[in-house]
């Protein structure tokens, strides 16, 4: 992959925002690299509260959703929430289900077989909720392009509530777009062009949690009621990779606190699973240890006991439900591992602005996660399709030079079945148009050269003796990072490299004494890419200098790296050390 390095230079009075705000000038830095300007949200950024959400009521048909849910659940009407197989989905009918459930609804929730049923509501799940008795379906994370299928329903005489917040369908007429929106009874969902609500970025989590909050409010429950459901919108805005700004960033803040006090048996079973202290929980771990316990339940089996779990009350049951989505996790990692060694020998041969990599006995349910495999390997959008029962499905990730729903839309001609946003997408098509797709889309790409470099924005060079216990104690303000709020990246240059140890299980871990052009040394770890960093080294410096800084003998290696400090705990001591990202 292609890198370009690049200094962040925003300019502002960081003087006075240190001194208003009690931070330091570098976190004012910092903040202003995040494009956090105002006072106003500067203060929201630092302390914002829940209390800093928008109303719920701002959301278009908000008012249309509480007033029908009022009346099915004072008329004890069958309601059916159909959500998602992922995170996002997952926690938003676990939402909308638990919350329905304590104000007096008699409700259930369905989540699709992502092998059976595919993505979203469909005509068979519909006619299954009639024959059931059924008066009311409420959609989660799904239904905004379900435009045959609401029809299908409301045919039968069923009232649908679509929440959702993936795009808006639209048809291209002469150059303007023309939205189309499912004839549902209400159609919640920030992203449509009317909608008054001011943040755009929610995820569909959120937006049930908003119903709830409105609900419960119309129906005069307390704050509580709703805030005891933060833990899982704040997951599921973390495993949909939304943008950590705005109300989502506060969410996430609030959710890892909640979580420190959450009873629920289901998802303190898993955490105790993965072995984690949910004291210490941080948006990491929501992304990369139970999110994906969670989501492999979907992907190798059904998402029914990812819903399972999260419900149980019984300490045993729950014990075991989450030992099995563990193991479902480690079964989903080996065919990641196997699937992605594949496509990225293919992507190397292969000279396309975008890759549609078609891998016949590839998974279904890993081709996302391949996906964004490789596109971390080559910084190009990325398809992965596979065969199945149904022809050939697959998914997007796209980088942020490229809208993918916009050049799927495009070409929907080729498609059974393509939903998605900006940076992920879902297709189905026939078999025949795989290399049509491949085609069509590279004709119709726009990517520059430049484009296709990955930017590392630089947030500052800081001088290794800038960094204090005090400093790495009040970058914890910036947290939580992820998409939107990264973590903040310092450089420093010149860094002599006077020791390497090699360390852990597979050595691909290292420990390296380094020293800047003012003599200050310090700690420096490697993870996760030492055979890279090895092979980096020996091609500038050459084998003989690495062998002198194995022994901790003088050698001429000196490097550039991007880093991140840490505070290192062992035993009961303390010690300062940088993690490096990045090197050259």
């Amino acid at each position: 992959m292609k890198e370009k390095w690049y200094l962040q230079t925003k300019k502002a009075d960081f003087k006075r925002i240190s001194e208003k705000f009690h931070i330091s000038p570098i976190t004012a830095r910092l903040i202003r690299n995040r494009d956090i300007i105002s006072d106003e949200d500067i203060e929201e950024y630092l302390r914002g509260g829940i209390e800093n959400l928008h109303s719920p009521w701002l959301l278009k048909d908000m008012d249309k959703g509480v007033h029908i849910l009022k009346i099915k659940i004072s008329q004890q009407n069958k309601i059916r929430i159909i959500c998602d197989y992922d995170v996002d989905g997952i926690c938003s009918g676990f939402i909308l289900h638990q919350s329905l459930k304590k104000l007096g609804a008699v409700v259930d929730v369905v989540v699709p077989h992502r092998i059976e049923d595919g993505y979203g509501i469909n005509e068979r799940l519909i006619r299954q909720a009639y024959e059931d008795g059924v008066d009311t379906i409420l959609t989660c994370d799904n239904g905004i392009a379900a435009i045959s299928q609401v029809e299908y329903a409301k045919s039968l005489g069923m009232t649908v509530i679509v929440t959702d917040h993936h795009q808006v369908v639209y048809n291209e007429e002469d150059g303007e777009k023309k939205y189309v929106l499912p004839q549902a009874d209400a159609v919640i969902n920030h992203k449509q062009a009317d909608c008054p609500y001011p943040f755009k970025e929610l995820c569909g989590a959120m937006v049930a949690y908003q119903l709830i909050s409105a609900l419960s409010e119309s129906m005069e429950q307390s704050q509580n009621f709703v805030r005891e459901f933060l833990p899982y919108a704040a997951m599921a805005t973390v495993c949909d990779v939304v943008d950590l700004r705005g109300e989502n960033r506060i969410v996430v803040k609030a959710g890892i606190e909640a979580f420190k006090y959450n009873h629920h048996i289901g998802i303190n079973a898993l955490i105790e699973a993965c072995q984690l202290d949910k004291k210490k929980l941080d948006a990491y771990h929501f992304g990369f240890i139970l999110g994906p316990c969670l989501n492999a339940s979907g992907r190798l089996d059904t998402a029914r006991k990812a819903m399972e779990l999260l419900a149980c009350e019984d300490k045993e049951k729950a014990k075991d439900l989450a030992e099995k989505l563990k193991e479902f996790n480690e079964e989903r990692k080996q065919l990641t591992e196997e699937g992605a060694k594949k496509a990225i020998e293919i992507a190397a041969e292969c000279t396309d602005s975008v890759l549609v990599i078609y891998l016949q006995d590839c998974h279904e349910s890993v081709a996302g996660i391949i996906a964004g495999r490789v596109r971390e390997k080559y910084y190009k959008p990325v398809f992965i399709l596979t065969d199945t029962i149904d022809g050939v499905k697959g998914s997007g990730r796209s980088i942020e030079e490229y809208d993918m729903y916009e050049a799927l839309t495009g070409v929907k001609e080729l498609f059974t079945k393509y939903g998605g946003h900006k940076m992920a997408a879902g297709i189905s098509l026939p078999k025949e148009n795989v290399e049509i797709l491949r085609k069509k889309l590279n004709e119709n790409c726009n990517l520059s050269k430049e484009d296709l470099y990955l930017k590392v924005w630089i947030d500052m060079q800081l001088p290794l003796e800038y960094v204090t216990m005090n400093l790495i104690e009040e970058l914890k303000v910036i947290a939580p990072h992820g998409k939107g709020n990264e973590k903040p990246v310092f450089a420093e240059k010149n860094l002599k490299i006077h020791k390497i140890q090699i360390l852990g299980k597979t050595g691909n871990v290292l420990r390296l004494t380094i020293e800047n052009s003012r003599y200050y040394r310090m700690t420096a770890m490697i993870f996760g890419r030492a055979m890279e960093f090895m092979a980096f080294l020996k091609e500038k410096f050459g084998q003989e200098e690495i062998d002198k800084a194995l022994k901790g003998e003088n050698n001429r290696m000196e490097i550039m790296a991007t880093y991140y400090p840490k505070i290192n705990e062992y035993q009961g001591n303390s010690q300062i050390q940088i993690i490096i990202d990045r090197f050259c």
